[in-house]
């Protein structure tokens, strides 16, 4: 007998005024049952404010403001840790600026009942990416890239459309990732490969941001390589 899980979906706020009403809507429109978490790093656009009138229409949408900005690695850290003391069984994470699909998420929920890690992935048969020019070279290569050095089986690295079963991740943590900043993403897919957990990819159309602008600083693609380096040559010595 099939037993209803208990779902988090979680994503990372900061200056997402224009987006993540809609986003929350989406979410609810589309599956309406499970919970909400949104952790806002003080955004000066005021997304909290909306949030938290979001909060009054929809039931089981929970905010943490952080006080300050403290980044989207830890963002994730801290949901995960939310997530696992909350006795949730499934955690899918996404961006709030409506770049991830909502109607996607029930196909994260069938494959989480059979995989103990999904990740979303553009570059898998069925997927696409819809970013142009400069970012999308960039994304594409790189993720090449990083599968080549890494000899990882995933095509996808750097999206953080992804499902994780608590359950199954029993002994995993997304502390035990020391990636910052955007390589915290190719991290987490290499700490999962270590300790040997399957990784379920599955097709997902990646939208453009849908207003506001990219917070990717232009250094992070060095600090990407530099990790890459670093992780490459552990693996090699391994």
């Amino acid at each position: 007998m099939n037993t209803v899980k208990k779902v988090l979906i979680f994503t990372a706020t900061y200056n997402e005024a224009e987006n993540i009403e809609k986003l929350i809507k989406s979410i609810k429109d589309q599956i309406p049952e499970p919970d909400i978490l949104i952790i806002d790093d003080n955004s000066p656009d005021g997304t909290a404010n909306i949030i938290k009138q979001s909060q009054k229409i929809y039931k089981n949408i929970f905010l943490i403001n952080r006080g300050k900005k403290l980044g989207l690695d830890s963002a994730h850290k801290d949901a995960y840790e939310y997530a696992k003391k909350n006795n949730y069984d499934f955690l899918i994470t996404m961006d709030a600026d409506l770049s991830h699909d909502p109607n996607e998420i029930n196909s994260f929920l069938l494959s989480l009942n059979k995989y103990p890690f999904v990740i979303g992935s553009r570059y898998v048969a069925g997927g696409k990416c819809l970013m142009k020019g400069r970012r999308l070279i960039l994304s594409k290569y790189g993720n090449l890239f990083m599968k080549y050095c890494l000899k990882i089986n995933c095509n996808e690295f750097t999206t953080s459309y992804r499902g994780f079963d608590l359950i199954k991740l029993k002994d995993f943590h997304l502390n035990k990732v020391d990636n910052y900043g955007y390589s915290f993403f190719m991290g987490t897919i290499i700490e999962i490969s270590n300790r040997e957990f399957l990784i379920k990819e599955i097709p997902i159309t990646f939208l453009d941001r849908h207003k506001g602008y990219s917070k990717i600083p232009k250094l992070e693609i060095f600090r990407t390589l530099k990790n890459l380096l670093i992780a490459t040559i552990k693996r090699n010595l391994s």
